[in-house]
């Protein structure tokens, strides 16, 4: 808070050494184009910005610009101005003020009664609050500007840009709260208007975002391509903040490739130009993103030295999402240093975060407020389709009066098969975030978390410390995977065999690691390529511990097989030697308490969604085992999952 004020008193000052030397130079360039133009008083916004944005650059002269138009009355060069500041001020990384001088040029547009600088005003509040991860507000001003800039009949080339940074701004805040269809929508349609006029900048911005979406769903070579085609069009316009903003993506896709010594090369390159440029939000990025790869190489030291160095950045300018990744990134150095409680400490700080940028408040806003904008959007339709039929029925002779009737009817029932499509759709959506949800309470259930942890209280209080800290370790590793697992919608069967391992050991300890359990993989499988929604396995494993082997005397063993008995499919096998699913239920039935599993079901359901773009459809077997004399075995699982 003292940095701010201090930034803000120096500002002040230097605007009001600057008033005194504007008072003392009228003769310059600047003063007499400034006063030219308050002679003519130009309302349309191209007019005011070809001759004011060669000093947009310039905080002093635009003050000087917002003193001078609002002393003399003139609206729209007044608004102009303030948002111009404003502009000025989210670059330099200073919010608040930046919100201040947006509100102050949206008020004077509205008074001034034009459209076209409300929208510019509207959108540049959604950046600054996009930028500082208040995804709701961010949201309400760029639907709010789209919305008034579509009323516009005679759109100009800026009204036309005003739609694309509108319709960009909604796919970045969709890409946030990963609703990955509807980020590449907005995009799409914001690229499309940009190569019309011919911006290179809204190509680079978009092409970069598209980017983002193909990163975010695991293609990393298409984000590469997208990332080094928006490099190329930076270079065009020989754009700084560009290359650094591309060069960081790039070094997090070499990172993510294992290329960690090339990441930090080419995000070195920018590191200078990164840390000379006024907006600290990107410079943060690149702190980061140096911790992750020397993290990556085991250079703990070097690692927190950017890692903190980027924190401490987000903190002072509480970039959230920034301060998120730094803590979950310091949470893994500490937990390879061996520093387990700190690591929790980080996880858990980085997890909250997370959850308040991305929780489920925040889908449902995003969701309900599509709605209302279609709704809103097809009724403003409805209404000027009433006013055209007025006019119509004013000229048409009685005959035509039946066909507009018709027409207006079924155009009524188009919008509202429309609206319930839509609505589908959301409902569709909702359902999917409930089974997630479902799923992660499943994994994290309090009943799981307390005995696992009571397990390890036991070498404690026995003084095992080895054994403590090695399941202990193993318990973290788990709920970290589980955390990180709850975030995505699918992951690598490398990735969840990893996590089945993690999970039979800490389980196992309950059974006095009794259970033998083993993995059995094809060697002509690369799990890395194989995707299947995540912690999927987990409630076919609970299910052969539980009623398979809990009650079974002697050797108790688990095999999990993984083999591609089709080019189309891959197939995973769990088998245990238990006391089979008849007997199981016999014992079940004999409980007083009786409990109902989800687990199954829910499984079932996510595959059935997971699968619902596929060629073909999974399968889930269950198959009683028999020894030679035809008693139970055990029980074997067969889950067959398709690849395309």
């Amino acid at each position: 808070m003292r940095h701010f004020n201090k930034n803000a008193t120096l500002f002040i000052l230097a605007l009001f050494f600057t008033m005194i030397c504007f008072s003392q130079t009228s003769d310059s360039t600047f003063v007499k184009e400034a006063h030219a133009l308050l002679v003519k008083r130009p309302t349309a916004y191209f007019e005011i910005n070809e001759k004011l944005k060669v000093y947009t650059r310039d905080s002093l002269q635009l003050q000087y610009l917002i003193n001078v138009y609002h002393n003399n009355e003139y609206l729209q060069g007044e608004s102009y101005a303030l948002n111009a500041i404003g502009i000025y001020c989210r670059n330099t990384s200073q919010y608040d003020k930046a919100i201040e001088f947006h509100q102050k040029a949206l008020e004077k547009a509205t008074e001034a009664g034009d459209k076209e600088l409300r929208v510019n005003a509207l959108n540049m509040l959604g950046v600054v609050y996009r930028r500082i991860d208040d995804i709701r507000t961010a949201l309400d001003y760029h639907q709010e500007a789209l919305a008034l800039a579509e009323t516009i009949e005679n759109r100009t080339e800026s009204v036309n840009r005003s739609i694309a940074v509108s319709l960009n701004s909604m796919g970045n805040i969709f890409l946030v709260l990963e609703q990955y269809d509807l980020a590449v929508q907005r995009f799409t349609k914001s690229m499309k208007i940009e190569e019309s006029v011919g911006n290179k900048l809204g190509l680079a911005i978009n092409y970069h975002n598209i980017g983002y979406v193909k990163e975010a769903k695991g293609d990393l070579e298409g984000a590469l391509a997208d990332y080094k085609e928006s490099l190329r069009y930076n270079n065009e316009i020989d754009s700084d903040l560009g290359r650094v903003i591309c060069n960081n993506t790039i070094g997090r896709i070499y990172i993510k490739q294992q290329k960690y010594n090339e990441a930090i090369e080419i995000i070195s390159s920018t590191f200078e130009k990164a840390k000379g440029l006024r907006d600290k939000f990107h410079l943060s990025g690149v702190y980061t993103n140096l911790g992750w790869a020397h993290l990556e190489l085991k250079n703990y030291q070097e690692a927190k030295k950017y890692l903190n160095e980027g924190l401490a950045l987000s903190k002072e300018y509480n970039l959230k999402s920034a301060i998120a990744e730094s803590y979950g990134r310091l949470s893994v150095v500490a937990e390879e240093e061996g520093h387990y409680k700190e690591a929790l400490e980080f996880q858990k700080k980085s997890y909250e975060l997370n959850e308040e940028i991305t929780n489920e408040k925040n889908f449902k806003y995003v969701n309900d407020l599509i709605v209302k904008y279609d709704t809103k959007k097809i009724s403003t339709q409805i209404e000027t389709l009433e006013k055209e039929n007025q006019t119509v029925k004013q000229t048409l002779k009685r005959n035509k009066s039946i066909w507009i009737t018709s027409s207006i009817v079924f155009a009524f029932l188009a919008i509202m098969i429309y609206i319930l499509y839509r609505q589908r759709l959301l409902n569709n959506e909702k359902k999917i975030l409930t089974l997630e949800q479902d799923m992660l309470r499943s994994q994290m259930n309090p009943h799981f978390v307390f005995n696992s942890l009571n397990s390890i209280k036991q070498y404690i209080i026995s003084n095992e410390q080895k054994n403590a800290v090695h399941y202990l370790n193993k318990f973290a590793k788990l709920i970290r995977k589980i955390l990180d697992a709850s975030r995505v919608k699918v992951v690598s069967l490398s990735d969840e065999l990893e996590t089945m391992d993690l999970y039979m050991s800490i389980e196992n300890i309950r059974f006095s690691n009794e259970i033998n359990f083993e993995v059995l993989v094809d060697e002509d499988i690369d799990l890395d390529q194989i995707k299947i929604p995540s912690l999927v396995l987990q409630p076919f494993l609970e299910n052969a511990l539980w009623h398979g082997l809990s009650s079974k005397k002697g050797e108790k063993n688990i095999k999990l097989v993984v083999k591609k008995t089709k080019d189309d499919f891959v197939t995973i096998s769990i088998i245990d030697n238990g006391i089979g699913r008849e007997a199981a239920q016999k014992i079940a039935s004999e409980k007083i308490v009786k409990r109902k599993s989800i687990g199954i079901a829910l499984t079932k359901n996510r595959l059935a969604n997971f699968v619902k773009d596929f060629k073909n459809s999974f399968s889930v077997h269950f198959l009683d085992l028999k020894d030679q004399h035809k008693k139970p075995s055990g029980t074997e699982v067969v889950l067959t999952i398709p690849l395309k």
